[in-house]
């Protein structure tokens, strides 16, 4: 039994090291690529009629903002085209209506597009709204963002090969200081949108719309087939589509448009569950494409890893649960060889944190303070692995789910309360919540015999795992109390 607990683990951790290694080919391509590799020609395309799409279901709370916002975007009114594409059940329809007849009246050319069957969810609403779109080039955001007035003369001023499809700006995070919660997905997120995305684009890897904040020529989604919600990330499947067809995206990492971070743990495991889901999905879908495609072979290992790497999940599940095993086999067999071998494995955590630190270091002053979140954000990341284990099981087995929305707020300063939100007290509380507290108390055996054991090195590892999984159940849960109490009052 110890030799199969040992080998499992050896396993696992390989995994884990294959993956989290990535960090230091991203790195050496971010060192090679530093310069700015995209021209923009700031004349040649503000003569073109442009639809922003502004999909949503249920947003009462910041859609008159996001409206508001789009509505204030530099360009010429005779070339801008609105569609709010409007999926909602309650009063954000009135909501809507109102607030499109309002700008209508300023002369706007602003539609309000309901349906009531939610086919397809958010990519069906793109569809449907793009058989009517005027534009020869479609933005879209996010209920939750608020575009810059630039961001289209920004933007527009990238299509400058016909090959063009695809212009994305980096997520700014407008509500990053609201909680201790904010400031670990502000750090984690900068590390897809600083490094990954940037370092891809450069070195002329496959990199992803990320599903708003950015603009398409219409005739690039008609040409890769369109807008398909046979996966719930159709953002990641239809950018994939696009490039395996020829067209060419451009990230600009410099150039920001902010939005509201998830405040409460279940809306961000939720959120979590379904990027983690949809990419594994799209990974199913489209690697057999990418592999028989005539790309070169770096292209198509970085397609490779971009698609898979949520796979390292269940491996991180399955480790956290032998570690505490582990220090009981350690002491009490003729391990010591190979325990000293594993000492390699530290390799992983060493990548993942100077991705995270370059990710900090290169756009933000106070990097310093913000890497100081690095344990946190790992334990995080490791409680996190059995929301997103079920997530790459239910891809695989391709089990299919609804597209669950992540509840919007509108709160950004400290001081704003969230409890009373009507979003927020219907958001349930995943049952996942008391296995990871069961995790937690598990876990927590490991630490004990660490200690006991005078493990020290092994420590930091069972501190991270029982802090993860007693952090994440304990915020999961408190989510229940939090309702109760704003209901008495």
């Amino acid at each position: 039994m110890n030799e199969l607990i040992l080998f499992a683990y050896i396993f696992s951790l390989s995994i884990i090291l294959l993956f989290s290694s990535h960090g230091f080919i991203m790195l050496y391509y971010h060192n090679k690529y530093k310069k700015e590799i995209h021209k923009a020609d700031e004349d040649s395309l503000f003569n073109k009629i442009v639809t922003i799409q502004l999909p949503m279901y249920n947003e009462m709370y910041v859609v008159e903002r996001l409206i508001d916002s789009v509505c204030e975007i530099d360009y010429d009114k005779d070339k801008l085209e609105i569609q709010v594409l409007d999926d909602s059940t309650d009063s954000t329809f009135e909501i809507v209506a109102a607030k499109v007849k309002e700008k209508q009246e300023l002369g706007f050319d602003i539609v309000h597009i309901h349906r009531t069957d939610r086919s397809g969810f958010k990519a069906g609403a793109l569809k449907e709204g793009l058989k009517v779109a005027k534009g020869e080039f479609v933005a879209i955001f996010d209920a939750d963002f608020l575009p810059k007035k630039d961001f289209l003369k920004t933007t527009l001023s990238h299509f400058t090969h016909p090959k063009i499809g695809m212009v994305q700006t980096r997520w700014e995070h407008m509500n990053e200081d609201y909680s201790m919660l904010t400031k670990i997905q502000a750090l984690a997120l900068n590390g897809h949108f600083v490094i990954e995305q940037s370092v891809r684009n450069k070195a002329g890897f496959f990199i992803n719309f990320n599903g708003t904040g950015g603009v398409w020529k219409k005739s690039c989604i008609e040409d890769a087939g369109n807008w398909q919600a046979d996966t719930i990330t159709e953002d990641l499947d239809l950018s994939f589509r696009a490039q395996l067809r020829g067209w060419k995206f451009i990230y600009l990492r410099d150039n920001t448009t902010p939005a509201e971070l998830p405040l409460e743990i279940n809306a961000l495991k939720a959120q979590q569950f379904r990027w983690t889901k949809g990419a594994i999905e799209t990974g199913k879908k489209l690697m057999p494409i990418v592999w028989r495609s005539n790309l070169n072979w770096k292209v198509k290992l970085q397609a490779t890893y971009h698609l898979t790497n949520n796979i390292v999940f269940p491996f991180i599940l399955l480790a956290g649960i032998l570690n505490v095993p582990l220090i009981f086999i350690k002491n009490s067999g003729p391990y010591d060889n190979l325990f000293n071998f594993m000492s390699i494995f530290i390799l992983a955590f060493i990548s993942t944190f100077l991705f995270y630190l370059h990710a900090q270091k290169d756009v933000y002053l106070d990097w310093r303070k913000k890497i100081t979140l690095f344990p946190i954000f790992m334990a995080g990341s490791m409680g996190f692995a059995l929301n997103n284990s079920r997530a790459v099981i239910e891809g695989l087995l391709s089990r299919k789910s609804e597209f669950v929305r992540t509840p919007k707020y509108k709160v950004a300063a400290k001081g704003d309360n969230y409890s009373k939100n009507i979003y927020f007290q219907k958001t349930k509380v995943d049952s996942s919540a008391f296995v990871e507290l069961i995790l937690a108390l598990y876990c927590f055996i490991g630490v004990g015999a660490s200690i006991y054991f005078m493990e020290i090195a092994s420590l930091p590892f069972q501190l991270m795992f029982f802090g993860g999984f007693g952090i994440v159940s304990f915020l999961s849960l408190r989510q229940n109390f939090l309702k109760k109490q704003s209901a008495k009052s």
